[in-house]
């Protein structure tokens, strides 16, 4: 297997993500019906073909892939949300639904409960981790095959509606009937927050939703209670979010009516965001990691960061998303995101990679990242332009291509061979974590907390990996095996954290032996040299 054939599944993983998410967006402007105009001659052969073609046509799914070529042909940001989808694609910018309150997952063709949310309804009735939803009203969902998306219809409704549910928990071996009255469920982006010493602090920011400033406000007042001296925050793989989240965690980190970021559109005037409040930490010292999942409102407060040499960026090149959309609803419940402007960080720079090679080459451009060897190598990294832009302190950063990091910290190649990229292809190691908690339940309640679990857990789980693994037709070579070893052994304790303590226990984990965390750390011990 070459190179590039064994990193498919993690970039395309990227880019599906980015897919789903990427962005920076405006809320609605409320002049939509200004602008609509009257029929023209694409709905004109619209009906024509509805009428005449010689063969059945699917005219909803014409219409859409329609829209969805002409949007493309103006730029690669620029999207159609069909009526179906519209409400799933609001709910993570709007950050909440209306539901029951559980995580689950779907393991041998059963509905199995990763947790229950902390303050839902299903937790306040008693709804465990480990239990097995077995039926919803008066369908059985036990056994017949079903689907995350048709387990979202069935638990997910209006708030103050009820469901009811039948659980089967493997401990007590008996079934137990819910009546559960849905209510309103919050979508985190910010996913966890510690201390990483006894100075420095750690928050991580998946997206920028209408909660985030919210949420980073109590992740912050949490840490300085702790002692909070030093800030690292994490926006690897952050595709983005609304501007004004953006801004607003900007503003926390800036301070003097410092510029933020700017904006400006053919029919967008120039429009200057800056910090405008006493921030929560302006002054300590400060690092953002960002990485080639890092995407618009992440290179947003990265840009602005850097450019006043508020704090240090490490990682690697971020994504190169400089172009902001506007959501314009239409009359059958569907949407568009259209392009309206440009973003442009504080020294000038509009950080948005070439995309007039076509959609596709846009697309896999983070795929020829890995190809080029720029993920190892920062010396590969092909730089769009050759113009110079300069840091408050004046040192020189570039644009059209992403936020490039003030210190590299190269994609780790140690452990990938065709046998890690089948498993994780395959997604078994999520699929093992749920069976070895289902089955160590009782095991692992000797750990109090996840600090006790990441000392004291030294299990060797990779064995039993290797034979699930090989039930489920996927083996290796013994030099594959060997390379694998520790990273998959890592990544299950991470992994089964996550089962026990959600994403606390997760990040955890992770950061005792993450490589880009342990140079944040070393970077804020070298802060005033770095930042000369």
């Amino acid at each position: 297997m070459n190179n590039s054939s064994k990193w498919q599944p993690f970039i395309y993983g990227v880019l599906i993500a980015l897919g789903i998410f990427l962005g920076i967006w405006l809320k609605p402007s409320g002049n939509i019906g200004s602008i609509r105009g009257g029929k023209n001659s694409i709905s004109e052969i619209l009906n024509i073909i509805n009428q005449a073609y010689v063969d059945t046509v699917n005219m909803d799914e014409l219409e859409e892939k329609t829209i969805n070529e002409m949007l493309t042909n103006l730029d690669p940001h620029s999207v159609y949300i069909p009526a179906k989808d519209l409400q799933q694609a609001n709910e993570q910018l709007e950050g909440n639904f209306e539901g029951i309150g559980v995580e689950f997952n779907i393991l041998n063709d059963t509905i199995m409960v990763v947790s229950a949310i902390n303050g839902g309804p299903s937790q306040i009735l008693g709804i465990q981790a480990g239990d097995r939803i077995i039926k919803v009203d008066t369908q059985v969902v036990a056994g017949v095959g079903i689907k995350n998306e048709q387990v979202f219809k069935l638990l997910r409704g209006p708030k103050d509606s009820k469901v009811n549910v039948v659980i089967y928990r493997p401990d007590a071996n008996k079934k137990i009937p819910y009546t559960i009255k849905r209510n309103t469920i919050p979508i985190h982006s910010v996913d966890v927050s510690m201390m990483l010493n006894n100075e420095t602090g750690y928050i991580k920011v998946s997206r920028f939703a209408a909660n985030t400033h919210e949420e980073f406000v109590k992740a912050l007042n949490q840490l300085k209670l702790q002692g909070l001296q030093n800030l690292v925050v994490d926006l690897r793989g952050n595709p983005g979010g609304y501007l004004t989240a953006a801004t607003e965690i900007s503003d926390e980190l800036l301070n003097d009516n410092k510029m933020i970021v700017y904006t400006s559109g053919r029919k967008q005037p120039r429009n200057e965001y800056k910090a405008s409040r006493d921030g929560l930490f302006e002054k300590g010292k400060l690092v953002v990691l960002i990485d080639e999942g890092s995407a618009s409102a992440s290179e947003i407060v990265s840009g602005a960061i850097q450019d006043w040499d508020r704090g240090i960026i490490i990682g690697r090149r971020s994504f190169g998303k400089g172009l902001v959309q506007e959501p314009f609803e239409l009359k059958d419940g569907s949407a568009i995101r259209l392009t309206i402007a440009r973003y442009y960080t504080p020294s000038g720079r509009c950080i948005q990679k070439p995309y007039d090679g076509g959609y596709d080459a846009y697309e896999e451009e983070v795929y020829h990242r890995f190809e080029n060897g720029e993920l190892e190598d920062s010396s590969k990294i092909q730089k769009a332009d050759t113009i110079v832009y300069k840091t408050s302190k004046g040192r020189i950063v570039h644009s059209k291509g992403g936020i490039m990091p003030d210190i590299f910290v190269p994609i780790d190649t140690s452990y990938r061979n065709s046998y890690t990229t089948e498993v994780l292809s395959a997604g078994l190691l999520n699929q093992f974590a749920y069976t070895y908690v289902d089955s160590h339940r009782k095991e692992l309640k000797k750990y109090t907390d996840v600090s006790v679990f990441n000392k004291q857990f030294n299990e060797d789980v990779f064995t039993s990996f290797v034979q699930y693994a090989l039930q489920k037709g996927i083996t290796g070579k013994p030099k594959e095996l060997g390379l694998a070893k520790m990273y998959i052994n890592r990544q299950l304790k991470a992994l089964i954290a996550r089962q026990l303590w959600r994403d606390n226990g997760y990040f955890t984990v992770v950061n005792s032996y993450d490589k880009t965390v342990e140079k944040a750390l070393d970077a804020i011990q070298k802060y005033n040299t770095l930042l000369q």
